[in-house]
């Protein structure tokens, strides 16, 4: 339900729910995440992005030419004060079927992770196993995650700054064990356009106290670099997200990629023109290529 909107105010928020829609149809269409038939797992967490992704996802679920169940599932994680009943009593007024599901992995991260050390990477891994499991034992066929643009921009940087490597999080994913798909819908949906989503539809915002309110972590540095190269540069990280999606083996440097050792020269065909390829090359520039050339191999032969 809507709370109550100006008309100006309604012309935007339609503007703003069709942007939202046509981005989660084209990922969804284009990675081909969601099938007949499927029963997918729409994961929620209590934040903006979770009860946005469901929202959409649930406003195409009447419009799709393909039949598919949503079954929305939250993890009680523990934490202390987490308001338990938030989420059941949204979710009773949806009318959509549902799962809370009980497990106590702040103990466990508290207890391996020392104090001041960001909790965020096992937090996440303790989730996605759990996750992973309650999925086959509903029946679920793909496991939907809220991650959007700036998510997958965000995580390059920190694995390449903190992890040395370059990778991000795929709109598609097969787990490791082939046992499960996870699809994020909102892979082209921008974060301000989700903030302001859930703003209007007053979403009953869940906040996490076991990493969100830890400070000076590596994905709010990562942000906040990208919020200041946006305001410099608007469409730069559009323009980054474009590059995981243009990527060129041949001109990055993984042996495993590509095979850089084999390379090897043809000139068996005629040559095609190269570009200025009939620029005339002037006596004093050849003769000053032949001395270079001289030098070279004298100073080679020392």
């Amino acid at each position: 339900m809507l709370p109550e909107l100006s008309k100006k105010d309604k012309t935007e928020f339609n503007k703003l729910q069709k942007r939202l829609r046509r981005y989660t149809g084209r990922a969804i269409e284009e990675f081909n995440m969601i099938e007949e038939g499927d029963r997918i797992m729409v994961c929620l967490s209590g934040g903006k992005d979770s009860y946005t992704m469901l929202d959409i996802l649930t406003n195409l679920q009447k419009s799709a030419p393909i039949k598919f169940e949503l079954v929305a599932v939250n993890m009680d994680q523990k934490q202390p004060g987490f308001p338990a009943h938030i989420l059941p009593e949204y979710l009773d007024k949806l009318g959509i079927e549902y799962y809370v599901i009980d497990k106590d992995t702040y103990s466990v991260v508290k207890q391996k992770v020392p104090e001041g050390r960001t909790t965020c990477g096992l937090c996440s891994r303790l989730r996605r196993g759990t996750l992973y499991a309650f999925a086959e034992e509903i029946g679920a066929t793909k496991i939907a995650l809220g991650h959007h643009r700036d998510d997958i921009v965000e995580t390059m940087f920190l694995n390449m700054f903190y992890g040395a490597k370059f990778s991000a999080m795929p709109p598609k994913l097969l787990s490791d064990d082939k046992r499960n798909i996870v699809i994020r819908p909102m892979a082209y949906c921008k974060e301000v356009d989700i903030e302001r989503y859930s703003v209007i539809k007053e979403f009953p915002i869940i906040p996490c106290n076991l990493c969100g309110s830890q400070e000076n972590l590596q994905r709010q540095n990562i942000k906040a670099m990208l919020v200041d190269w946006e305001k410099s540069n608007p469409g730069r990280v559009q323009s980054i997200f474009g590059a995981l999606q243009n990527v060129k083996p041949s001109q990055l440097a993984d042996n495993d990629l590509f095979d850089f050792e084999n390379l090897s020269i043809d000139r068996s065909g005629e040559r095609e023109a190269y570009e200025y390829d009939d620029a005339e090359i002037t006596s004093s520039r050849t003769e000053n290529m032949s001395d270079n050339v001289v030098q070279f191999i004298e100073v080679s032969n020392l």
